[in-house]
């Protein structure tokens, strides 16, 4: 019997615009259910948006339409990206449905009959971000404005609220038991420490806000949005009515997916009012990094959205799912621009596997009269290439590395390339025919293309349906039995066609969408030109390496200076860097940078350096300098 395996995005407010962000989450969760139902589970996906709230409210005034009416349009824009992205969610919840509603009541009259008190009426004041819509602590308050910068306002309310300072100990408990709660290990670090300083009590509902769930028993109250928003997940199996077996059956959920900014949502008050309703608790709360721009998040407030719809429409959306999931370190954040797409686009798939493709599927129409070669082979070095990457392959799948995942399945692209030149069919051809030695040369590079295709079916399925077509293999054929060695026919008919992937005149393309191009950053230590010129002979004596940020912490006493383990290929090295006050420790483990190797050690704050960690310096703010991720420890820069 199949396995249950339950996966769910987090539903995205109406009041936001669907932009790279929210592609990204739902495109990477669409990866995981294809991965897993390939592997033979039973996958229920789960995708929605968050209705309620005093934004859509007062936005929908501000149109002169019902809040209603405002998230109806949203929804259908929604479900027509997620098509065109070939999302292939078994459900979408809208929280003003009724099997919502249902569900959030059957939530609160658990908590209210186990644990009576848990959920009480008293008065709140303190720091209220309208933007978020939730209180804030005071320490995560400077100059009215929150952690991720959003203005608060000094609040007095009237409100239902959930003993959540009750489960401190519980929840620190849980953490400990289940070390993979919270995933990557940052974000559970992070979720540590928030639970760690002390929970207050949090307000579940609000008497200022009329678009809600009204509170059972007192409808001058609107439940507020987390107790609201959250048990979508539930709800949408039915939870709370009569029948309810698609509950008993998916949950409790394998992965939360949800951006990093809401983990602890997800990890901390969801958890508490499932443990006071005596409900499971999910399995994994997955926080996932930012799409930036210019090195800042990509968010409607702060006006620098990125939709890549020319980019989706010109070029396809395989094309689009494949940059997002192969160009970002999962969990981590990355820049988008048009550049970095058109580079990875002409690099890896015209140039890589769609001119592979293309010239073997040539070659073998040509020589074997339209059909896969008949003479097989079963020893040779395309299939020792391919039993070494795929358990390689597997294993990144799993654990959520797509990037190492792709990597690998561009490995065997390389090797089918190396492999042609090495052998080179059509001068064997031309000398001796068509003979078994030539079948078996042309059969070994469209098997191992046919596992390449297999490979890369969850992150990029209408091309790998189409490429196996014109193998002359069966489209569905992408289970996991299907990456074993040997399951190309033999005599099938194939269609070659047009490349799959035509190069982009990137100089062209650009010029043509300049406003879509991430401008270039301004640094405060550009060299003005009467500065002192050096010679290439001079710029080879510094060594410039990349190298592997492997733990992080702060200088104590030093706002800015932050002391660094980092691997550099050989071994680990300290490094202290003046850039704390634009990262934080946490968000700086697993990054690569780039490092000068071969400085003399310097005493910083009493803490010994032994090199430098390069950044350009905006506005007296770091940025760091980027490389990508793919690149090992120690390679040289020049």
């Amino acid at each position: 019997m199949a396995k249950p395996f339950y996966i769910t995005t987090a539903i995205h407010y109406v009041n936001d615009v669907p932009h790279i962000g929210h592609m990204y989450e739902n495109i990477a969760a669409d990866v995981i259910a294809r991965h897993r139902r390939r592997m033979g589970d039973d996958v229920f996906f789960l995708t929605g948006t968050d209705e309620h709230g005093q934004k859509v409210e007062r936005s929908a005034a501000k149109e002169g339409i019902l809040p209603i009416e405002l998230a109806d349009r949203v929804v259908a824009e929604h479900h027509r990206l997620w098509k065109t992205l070939n999302i292939s969610n078994d459900d979408f919840i809208r929280t003003t449905e009724g099997r919502h509603r249902i569900g959030v009541y059957e939530l609160i009259k658990r908590i209210q009959e186990r644990m009576p008190d848990d959920i009480y009426l008293g008065s709140h004041s303190g720091w209220y971000c309208q933007s978020e819509e939730t209180f804030i602590p005071d320490n995560q308050v400077k100059d009215k404005k929150d952690e991720s910068g959003h203005p608060v306002e000094q609040t007095t309310e009237t409100n239902y609220f959930f003993k959540l300072s009750r489960y401190t100990e519980p929840l620190l408990r849980h953490y400990r038991d289940n070390p993979g709660f919270v995933y990557p290990q940052t974000r559970l670090n992070e979720v540590v420490a928030f639970v760690e300083q002390g929970l207050k009590d949090l307000s579940i509902s609000r008497t200022s806000v009329k678009w809600g769930i009204p509170f059972p028993g007192n409808p001058d109250h609107v439940i507020y949005v987390w107790m609201d928003a959250l048990t979508n997940y539930i709800s949408a199996l039915g939870f709370g009515e009569g029948q309810h077996a698609r509950f008993d059956q998916y949950w409790p959920a394998d992965i939360h997916l949800v951006g990093k900014d809401i983990v602890r949502f997800h990890a901390v008050y969801w958890p508490a009012f499932l443990m006071s309703a005596g409900l499971p608790l999910p399995k994994r709360v997955v926080g996932h990094g930012w799409w930036l721009r210019d090195n800042q998040k990509i968010s409607k407030s702060l006006g620098n959205i990125v939709r890549p719809n020319e980019i989706i429409d010109r070029f396809g959306t395989d094309p689009f799912r494949y940059f997002v999931m192969r160009d970002m370190v999962f969990g981590q954040d990355q820049n988008y621009s048009d550049e970095s797409f058109i580079t990875r686009y002409n690099g890896d798939l015209a140039k890589g596997l769609g001119n592979a493709l293309s010239r073997t599927l040539k070659m073998a129409e040509t020589y074997f009269e339209g059909r896969t070669p008949p003479v097989p082979c079963n020893d040779n070095e395309l299939k020792t290439t391919a039993e070494q990457i795929i358990p390689e392959y597997l294993k990144a799948m799993d654990e959520l590395a797509f990037h190492r995942a792709l990597e690998s399945a561009w490995r065997l692209v390389s090797a089918v390339d190396r492999y042609i030149v090495t052998r080179e069919p059509w001068k064997h051809f031309k000398e001796k025919g068509a003979d078994e030695a030539l079948s078996r040369v042309l059969w070994n590079c469209l098997e191992a293309l046919r596992i390449v295709c297999v490979m890369i079916a969850p992150v990029m399925p209408a091309t790998a349906s189409n490429a196996l077509t014109r193998i002359g293999d069966g489209p569905e054929a992408i289970g996991s039995d299907a990456l074993q060695w040997g399951r190309l026919a033999n005599g099938a008919t194939l269609r070659g066609g047009d490349g799959l992937f035509p190069v982009i005149d990137a100089a062209k393309y650009l010029e043509k969408n300049m406003d879509e191009i991430t401008p270039p950053l301004e640094t405060t230590q550009a060299a003005s030109p009467d500065v002192a010129k050096i010679s290439i002979d001079q710029f080879m004596q510094t060594d410039l390496r990349v190298g592997e940020v492997r733990s992080a912490e702060r200088v104590p006493k030093s706002k800015k200076l932050i002391r660094m383990m980092i691997f550099t290929g050989d071994g680990e090295r300290q490094i202290v860097a003046g850039i704390g006050t634009k990262y934080t420790p946490e968000e700086l483990v697993g990054r690569k940078v780039i490092i000068v190797a071969n400085l003399q050690p310097a005493t910083l704050m009493g803490v010994e350096s032994n090199g430098m960690v390069l950044a350009a310096s905006i506005d007296g703010e770091p940025s760091l300098l980027s490389v990508d991720p793919s690149v090992p420890a120690g390679t040289k820069v020049k």
